[in-house]
Order: C-alpha cells, then structure tokens, then sequence
C-alpha cells in the first residue's frame, strides 16, 4: 500500500474542490482544507474527517499540513494574494489548480467529459446515474449534487471517470477525455475571455482535446455527433407529451428507436440533457436499451428546478443565473404551469456577468408578472461601478418590482400573491430559502 500523502485544498467549500477532497480521502490520504466561510459542504466535510479553517491568518494552518511535502490544490476563485497560497509557495510546496489536479486524477483512464455554458451539471449527473443504473465501474467528480445526497463524489471503481468540464478560467483546456458532450456554446465568465470569439475559440480548442468521440447539441457550431429535440440529429427525442410525473417521449438513435420513454424531470432542456448523457454513454459501448429506465428513477439535482408546494403556492428553485437558464425556466413555468400568476426572485451573481448580459437580463424578467431582486453576489469579485441590482430593477418595465435584503427574502414571499414563485440565482439565495423551508415557515 502507499504511503499516505497530504492535502491541503484553499477553497475546499467550492462543488468541484469538494469532490477532489473526498476523493483523496477515500484513497487514504490526509486531507485539510481552508474556506471563507462554513457552509453545509464544509460542514458534511468535516463529518466525513477533514479538518477545516476558516482563518486566513498563517498559525490558522494545522501544523499537519505545515510540512514542504503537502500537496496544495487551490480554486481559481482564491486571490494569488491569499496567505496561504503565498506561504506554501514560498515554502516551495507543490501548489496546482483544482483542473490541474482533476486532469492528474484522470490521466490514462477512460474519462467522459461534459460541457456547455448551460446543462453541464444536471447532464454530468445524468451520466452517472445510468452509469450507476447499468452497474458500472466509475468514479464521478460532480458539479452539483443528487437531491437527498451529501456528497458529490460517487465511486464505484475506477474503469471509467465522469466529469464535468468547466470553462471558468479555461479549466476545461486542462482535460482530454476519451469523450466529451458539449451541451451549449453562449458567451459567458467574458471577465475572463473579454471576447465572444476567444470564448467559442476555447471551446473548439478543447473538442480538439478529445480522443475519441465528441458528442455535441446539434445547434452547437462544431462537427460531432448530434443530438436535439424534434431535429434531424443522431440522438433526437420527439413525440414529447406532458406526464404527471415529467414527460414520455421517443427516442432515435442511429439503431434504434425506442417508444414511450418516462423522464421524471421538468423542462424540455432536462430531455435534451438527458439525450446527450445517453449518446455519451453509448459511444462507450453502454446500450440506451440498458439505461432508458434509469430516466424514470432520476433522483433530480439540488436546486435545479427543485419544486415545493408550500400551502397552495408553488416555489421552484434553481440555479439559473445566466439570462439563457432563466428563460428556460420560465419556458417551464409557462407550458407546466400555465394558470398561475409568477413571480422570480432573482439574486444575480457577479457584478461583471450583471454587467455584461444587462440588456438580456431585463429582457427576460420583464416577462415575470413580478420581480424582487437582491443584491448581486459578488463571489470572487469587487464592486463595479454603477452595476447594482436598483440599476437593474430601475430598467426593467414590469409595475410589480422591488430590491430586498436576503435577510426580507422570507417576508418577500410571504407578500407576493403570485402563486408560482421563482426562486433564482447561483450565490447564496440558495442556502437562505433552504433555512425558510427547514424552518416550516407558512409562507402565506
């Protein structure tokens, strides 16, 4: 057996540092790590045995991990000023990006890669759950969690590694997969890009990455196999009909055809998800014909068109904060819901996205019967000047508007009398209407 190496991940708290965490612990190593701030992650990593800081001062680091030998990973979304990436690097330790180390991890395997501005997560965990279903040997680093599941991380050997393959900071340039799925190619993170081109640029640079098959939407601009809803593709779904516990539809593949399919999820787009999880599967040799009831037993992905009924009203919560994912839900809300009043809370996330997308951003709350906004959440950046949630609220026409505090974000929807609420956004609103739900609140 090995000898047990340490780690040390500055930003352990994030969904794809987490996953990495719990996959070095389960090889035996000794694990530490260091987040801002506690969160439910932090909290569940700490149960499973891995000491954490929340103290950016150099003495808060356990004098376990002190040593020259640990190995640091660290997020992109840490400042290079941080004390501790500074100590260890000039301690001389070896200190490498969370992509860096995920590429490591999946060097010579089998790797399945999704990515795309949009869809990513809930596909990735699609994959898994038929690789699950089909009793597979993988281990899957996910971007998101199962509803009901505290850990991102499913290991059931090593024959294959499913991945998601994130943009940000060129992190998905770091892998080349066995294949790959791209899901969506829309401008986004152009704090890092600055342009649309270099941004598309990146993404065909990373299909060039993959060796053997590339599995694409069939409104995405590069050559793969394709895949969509009601089009002329590889893998297409048709014959969609409403269901009381999703939808069922027909699937085409290039040999099969299957009928009267049961997905257990909202949205046409989770069907499109799900079309690029199967192509994926396949291309490594894993028969639809073996996954298909795998789609009926979907656990769902925390806060990805999450639905509670609370005394008669509807609250759906999701990760959307990209003008394109909040169109898509209200696409959903309006073709299952189509008889309730709306409302969309919305916590925009990053003053730059704010910035860049503020035409697209009103465009689609100004088709919400109302709209209460917090304040952006900045994540790893500094205020922009004159980018706020009042400067977007100030543009938007709808005559039911408002800006909150999280801390009013209970009363919000306590006051709204729309009976079908939004509740939108990829910082901390999340957390915050979990605590509402725990606490019973009645909401009305």
């Amino acid at each position: 057996m090995s000898t047990p190496i340490t780690y040390y991940f500055i930003g352990i708290g994030g969904v794809g540092m987490s996953s990495l965490a719990r996959w070095c612990l389960l090889k035996g190593n000794h694990v530490y790590g260091y987040d801002l701030t506690p969160s439910h992650t932090t909290a569940q990593l700490q149960k499973e045995g891995i000491k954490i800081v929340f103290e950016d001062s150099i003495n808060s680091i356990p004098i376990e991990a002190r040593k020259k030998t640990t190995q640091i990973i660290y997020t992109p979304a840490i400042p290079k000023q941080h004390p501790h990436l500074i100590f260890f690097n000039e301690q001389g330790n070896s200190v490498k990006k969370r992509a860096v180390f995920l590429a490591e991890c999946c060097q010579e395997k089998t790797t399945l890669a999704v990515a795309g501005t949009h869809g990513k997560t809930t596909t990735s965990l699609f994959l898994t759950h038929l690789f699950d279903h089909a009793k597979r040997s993988f281990t899957s680093f996910m971007g998101g969690f199962f509803n009901g599941q505290p850990s991102n991380l499913i290991y059931t050997g090593e024959e294959y590694m499913l991945v998601e393959a994130d943009e940000y900071d060129r992190s998905f340039l770091q892998l080349h997969p066995t294949v790959a799925g791209i899901t969506y190619v829309e401008s986004d993170h152009l704090d890092v890009y600055k342009t649309e081109q270099a941004f598309t640029d990146a993404f065909v640079q990373f299909s060039k990455q993959v060796s053997r098959s590339l599995v694409v939407a069939h409104n995405v601009p590069i050559a793969g196999i394709t895949y969509g809803i009601d089009v002329q593709a590889d893998y297409c779904a048709s014959n969609i009909k409403p269901h009381k516990e999703g939808y069922t539809f027909t699937l085409h593949t290039p040999t099969e055809s299957y009928h009267n399919i049961l997905i257990n999820q909202l949205g046409h787009h989770n069907i499109s998800n799900a079309l690029c999880a199967l192509a994926m599967a396949e291309q490594v040799g894993i028969s639809s014909a073996h996954t298909l009831e795998g789609l009926r037993t979907f656990p769902g992905v925390y806060r990805r068109m999450n639905t509670y009924r609370i005394n008669d009203r509807i609250i759906i919560d999701d990760y959307a904060h990209h003008p394109t994912e909040i169109k898509s839900v209200l696409s959903t809300i309006r073709n299952s819901f189509p008889n309730h009043s709306n409302c969309v809370v919305f916590q925009p996330h990053l003053f730059s996205r704010t910035r860049d997308f503020f035409g697209e951003f009103v465009s689609v709350l100004a088709q919400f019967d109302e709209v209460i906004l917090l304040p952006i959440y900045p994540a790893r950046e500094l205020p922009i000047d004159g980018v706020t949630s009042n400067a977007l609220l100030n543009a938007l026409p709808n005559k039911q508007k408002k800006c909150v505090e999280k801390k009013e974000l209970k009363k919000a929807l306590m006051e709204t009398s729309a009976s079908l609420i939004a509740v939108l956004g990829a910082g901390d609103i999340g957390a915050e209407f979990e605590n509402i739900v725990k606490s019973k609140s009645t909401l009305m």
